[in-house]
C-alpha cells in the first residue's frame, strides 16, 4: 500500500507512521533492537541489516561525497505479533551524502505502510517526505525510484504485517 497523495494526504502520513513505529516499539513482545551503523561513501554498495524472530530488515545503499555519518536501525515486531516494524535513520536529521541508489528489503512480512524522507524531524523541525514520484514501494521493499530520486535521503520507516496463522 502506498502513502495518500496529495499535500494532506503527506501530512497525515507524516504524522500517522512515527505514531504506528512508536506504539509499535512500546508494545514489542521481544526487545526491540536499535544499532548503529556508518553509512559510507565513496559510491560502492553497502548493507546493513538486523534481524528479530522470524524478521529482518536489509538497508543497501550507495553513497557519494563528505565522510561516514552515523545512522541507527531500529527494528521491532508487535506483541500480538501482527507487525513488524524497520526504521532507518540519521539522528542528526539531515544527511549530507548524495544516495545514488537506496532499498530497504523486509523478510517474513509484507509492507502495510511505507516513507522514506529527506530529513528526519530533530531540534524542533519536521521530516521532511520525500515526493511520491522518488520511491516506489512493493510488497517487501522500500527503494528509489531511477530517474525521479533526488539523491536526499535521511530517514526510512516500514510498518509490514506479519504472516498470521489461521486456526
Amino acid at each position: 500500500m502506498a502513502a495518500p497523495s496529495g499535500r494532506s494526504g503527506r501530512r497525515l502520513w507524516a504524522a500517522l507512521v512515527p505514531v504506528a513505529v512508536l506504539c509499535l516499539a512500546a508494545r514489542a513482545a521481544e526487545e526491540p533492537s536499535t544499532a548503529e551503523f556508518d553509512v559510507r561513501p565513496g559510491g560502492e554498495v553497502h548493507s546493513f541489516s538486523r534481524s528479530l524472530e522470524d524478521y529482518t530488515c536489509t538497508f543497501t545503499y550507495s553513497a557519494q561525497g563528505g565522510t561516514n555519518e552515523q545512522w541507527q536501525m531500529h527494528i521491532g515486531v508487535s506483541e500480538d505479533n501482527l507487525l513488524f516494524s524497520c526504521s532507518v535513520w540519521r539522528p542528526q536529521g539531515k544527511s549530507y551524502l548524495f544516495f545514488t541508489q537506496f532499498k530497504a528489503e523486509v523478510k517474513g512480512a509484507k509492507i502495510e505502510h511505507a516513507m522514506a524522507y529527506s530529513q528526519a524531524a530533530v531540534g524542533g523541525q519536521s521530516d521532511i517526505p520525500l515526493k511520491q514520484e522518488e520511491f516506489e514501494i512493493t510488497e517487501t521493499t522500500v527503494s528509489h525510484r531511477e530517474g525521479k530520486f533526488r539523491f536526499e535521503l535521511s530517514k526510512l520507516m516500514i510498518v509490514a504485517k506479519t504472516p498470521r496463522d489461521e486456526l
